[in-house]
């Protein structure tokens, strides 16, 4: 069966080809996920952090219709700024395509389109996972569902405490993805270094994820790996502060009828507005922070390959 290759930019097709260290990148933090200009410096600052420390940042998006792997300066430019721009999921991708669509790739999309380019490590915020009353709603991220059928190793903080994340463990592991923090044992809730809950396992080197994603691999599971980082100290939130700041957007969400693809975008939003942009510093932060990590494991899993 032939599959579809994205278009990749001259770097990311450099390092391809050399067999060098690269992290794929999400495009809904820039086009749905902060306003500008700090999305696009947040992205910017993001690309940075991954070449500082050794890989090439594969920044995926769809422009025009056309599947993009690794962006240019004004294309990032051009995409911060943009309007009617689309939130695509992987199941979206195809449609967007036929009208020529400028999209967001979410969590599932990036992942599913980092593998058809060949990239295996990619860098987040959060990932999406089981929503609070999910038993009524069926409310599932597909990002979970491409866990469990592509190769790829996500760096996230975690996911976010409007999620049902006792249920979202519990669903990864139905996938046969493992959950794999990084320094700590407990599982963090993005904003917040800790959730409640364990993570499967624990490592404390990059060289050891990577290790790990190699063997992962080698073994023939065809699941990727949810590679749970925790935010820095500094930048952590108090769980009591967020956590009534994001029961008070839930509740304003359920009351508008808001769910679907536009619940997460709202929430985000909405505790940005109330936490008084504090929730935005630590967003940032977060990411910059996964990027660092995904970027030495990249380093490391390249080496790997090659030795």
């Amino acid at each position: 069966m032939s599959l579809l290759k994205p278009k990749l930019s001259q770097e990311v097709a450099d390092a391809l080809a050399n067999g060098g260290a690269i992290v794929a990148l999400e495009s809904t933090i820039i086009t749905h996920g902060m306003p500008y200009p700090a999305n696009l410096e947040t992205a910017l600052s993001v690309e940075a952090v991954v070449r500082e420390n050794g890989a090439v940042p594969a920044t995926i998006a769809v422009i025009d219709g056309e599947l993009r792997v690794g962006l240019e300066r004004d294309e990032l430019e051009n995409l911060a700024q943009a309007k009617g721009v689309v939130k695509a999921s992987g199941r979206d991708l195809a449609v967007a395509m036929v009208r020529g669509q400028t999209a967001g790739t979410t969590v599932s999309a990036t992942m599913l389109l980092a593998d058809l380019a060949g990239i295996e490590i990619f860098a987040t915020g959060g990932v999406g996972g089981v929503h609070r009353g999910a038993e009524q709603t069926f409310d599932i991220s597909a990002d979970l569902t491409e866990l469990g059928r592509t190769r790829t190793a996500v760096v996230c903080a975690g996911v976010k405490s409007i999620l049902d994340i006792a249920k979202t463990l519990e669903y990864l592991e139905t996938q046969r993805v493992p959950v794999i923090a990084y320094g700590t044992e407990d599982f963090p809730a993005f904003f917040t270094r800790q959730s409640g809950y364990k993570a499967d396992h624990r490592l404390d080197m990059p060289e050891e994820i990577a290790r790990a994603m190699h063997l992962h691999h080698q073994l023939g599971t065809g699941t990727g790996l949810l590679i749970a980082n925790p935010i820095p100290e500094e930048a952590a939130l108090t769980p009591d502060f967020i956590d009534g700041t994001i029961a008070d957007a839930v509740r304003e969400a359920e009351e508008r009828g808001i769910g679907r693809k536009e619940l997460t975008p709202f929430l985000l939003a909405r505790i940005n507005e109330l936490s008084k942009g504090e929730s935005l510093k630590a967003n940032i932060e977060l990411v910059r922070n996964n990027a660092r990590l995904a970027a030495k494991m990249a380093v490391a899993y390249a080496a790997l390959k090659k030795g």
